[in-house]
């Protein structure tokens, strides 16, 4: 600060006028570059701080191999594992039971099940008007009760004529007649009780009622709307509830497919496994889809809705394959694979062919035997041709 007042004070002595504002934009330009060269000196402290002020000795014993990832692999072996068949269908009744009109109709009175409902096999569904089939019936028994009585009268003229005939009042033609006299009356009691059963059963199928017990599916009447044998079905009943999956399959599964396997379907939209078996397989083969149909029967569940959608796991048998964990498995644009482990320990690709996927992990139908050396979980991570040091794990 001297140096430069005692400067500026001989260069106006001197004649040199400086500009005040000039010394400024020196100075502080100089204190611009002190501050950069310092904290260069800062970074350059640290850095050799951090790194202990040089590289590294090499440890003793250290060589190439101490640098190589470690890896966990596992060999999976082969296991005996359910060969399982997965398959898509539609849900419906078993036995799905229309109902309707059992006879002449009329008019609907009564309504008394909904959709939803349990109901016993004869169990009334619905009720038609009967008000003149009533009245009829009331008529047919009043003429029961007058045939009777002319049977009877009939058969008390028969009586005093068989008491008389001996004494000879009464000729043996007489009796003859008042005895077809009282069969003709007794023989319209008959038709009367017979025209009177007519018409209490067709009172009696004027109830449309449940030909099973079973689930009712859907209602398609209402009272007041006029019905008969041409109206169709009124109802629709699954029989017992039981329910089925009309599974679709390809050809080359279907083969495989025997009724009496079991199988496991959960329907669409919930977690819960419904357990049933196969009780139907199609003998045909749809030429448009080359797909064909076993049908799975399944109790009733609330979860089973006919027309809903459902997944089907079909247990075909068992094999002997490699089973892995999912983490092993990875997929790409050209398919599934694994990174198997050879002798010199360089990581290699393999594809392979997925099978079913158990809770014990991924059934390998192609691509290993079973002795291979698999990596367990860090495959995301590797590329083929990597080196490293695998550690075995646990057989899966």
């Amino acid at each position: 600060m001297n140096f430069e007042t005692t400067g500026w004070r001989r260069k106006a002595l001197e004649g040199d006028v400086l500009d005040e504002t000039v010394v400024m934009q020196r100075r502080k330009r100089r204190r611009i570059i002190i501050g950069i060269v310092a904290a260069a000196i800062i970074a350059i402290a640290a850095i050799l701080a951090f790194t202990g002020g040089g590289e590294p000795a090499a440890a003793p014993g250290a060589g190439e191999g101490a640098a190589l990832p470690a890896v966990t692999v596992v060999v999976p072996g082969s296991q005996q594992v359910a060969r399982v068949i997965s398959a898509t269908g539609t849900l419906a009744a078993r036995r799905d039971l229309p109902v309707g009109v059992a006879g002449e109709g009329g008019e609907v009175s009564r309504v008394l099940v909904e959709p939803g409902q349990w109901v016993e096999a004869g169990q009334v569904l619905a009720v038609i008007d009967r008000s003149v089939q009533s009245q009829e019936a009331q008529r047919l028994a009043a003429q029961i009760q007058v045939a009777r009585a002319d049977a009877e009268l009939a058969q008390s003229e028969l009586d005093r004529a068989q008491a008389l005939v001996s004494r000879g009042f009464v000729s043996k033609a007489d009796v003859d007649r008042k005895t077809a006299t009282r069969d003709a009356a007794n023989a319209r009691v008959r038709v009367a009780q017979a025209q009177l059963g007519e018409t209490r059963a067709r009172i009696g199928r004027l109830d449309v009622r449940a030909p099973a017990a079973g689930l009712v599916l859907d209602r398609m009447v209402e009272p007041g709307q006029v019905v008969g044998a041409g109206s169709g079905a009124l109802f629709r009943i699954a029989q017992g509830g039981q329910m089925e999956v009309l599974a679709q399959l390809p050809q080359g599964d279907l083969t495989r497919i025997k009724p009496g396997m079991p199988a496991t379907v959960t329907p669409v939209g919930t977690s819960e496994s419904i357990q049933g078996s196969v009780w139907q397989v199609s003998p045909v083969i749809d030429p448009q889809s080359r797909q064909g149909e076993a049908r799975i029967a399944v109790p009733y569940s609330p979860a089973l809705r006919p027309g809903g959608f459902a997944s089907a796991d079909i247990v075909a048998g068992s094999t002997q394959a490699p089973l892995l964990p999912e983490s092993a498995v990875l997929n790409d644009a050209r398919g599934s694979f694994v990174y198997i482990v050879g002798a010199d320990d360089v990581v290699q690709r393999r594809p392979v062919k997925v099978g079913s996927v158990i809770d014990k992990g991924v059934v390998i139908t192609e691509g290993l035997n079973g002795t291979e050396r698999v990596v367990y979980s860090a495959g995301a991570f590797l590329n083929p041709g990597d080196k490293i040091k695998p550690q075995r794990a646990a057989s899966r």
